[in-house]
């Protein structure tokens, strides 16, 4: 079984980027991205309406880092820290070396390369340091940047729910790809 060792914090760093740990100092930073209905389009969960919704997110990401459970970087540039995405591991299931990996990024962020460098940079750690054999990522099918992320970054998809999960009143459709460790 996989066992995860997830403290110290692992800051991981890109050619333009930092990856580093979400703390309560990111609470507004936080507010303006899961706030914003560009951001959270794709993202069904609710949109936060106040700094307590900030920061009760980022108790559930300390929490899960001190407890091993899961991991969530922020993405900030390294000459700035404020937070303009972040990227991490959910719903890791130890018994088999799997990790569901999501990630989100403010719209003026967008289409500069940024994700790519965040998920290369995530994608390495989890194959090579937390010792992952694959990561799932979950899609909202109606999302065809992130699913070109996703094919850019070699995963496959391997399935398409059909209203497979309530939110909001209505039954969504979901798109499942997934990415095999790289063979040594």
């Amino acid at each position: 079984m996989l066992s995860l060792q997830l403290n110290p914090f692992p800051v991981l760093y890109t050619g333009r980027l930092m990856l580093k740990e979400i703390t309560a100092a990111d609470v507004n930073d936080l507010l303006v991205l899961r706030s914003d209905k560009k951001v959270m389009a794709y993202i069904d969960r609710p949109l936060a309406q106040s700094a307590a919704d900030a920061m009760e997110l980022i108790q559930t990401i300390i929490d899960g880092v001190k407890n091993n459970e899961n991991i969530t970087w922020g993405i900030a540039l390294k000459e700035d820290a404020v937070l303009i995405g972040t990227i991490g591991f959910w719903k890791i299931d130890a018994p088999n070396y799997r990790a569901e990996i999501g990630y989100l990024l403010h719209p003026q962020q967008q289409r500069k390369g940024i994700m790519q460098e965040a998920i290369k940079s995530v994608l390495h750690y989890g194959f090579t340091t937390m010792g992952l054999h694959s990561v799932e990522a979950n899609v909202n099918p109606a999302n065809e940047a992130s699913k070109n992320l996703l094919l850019k970054n070699n995963f496959v998809q391997e399935a398409h729910f059909k209203e497979n999960y309530f939110y909001n009143g209505r039954f969504l459709d979901s798109a499942i790809f997934s990415l095999l460790a790289p063979s040594a």
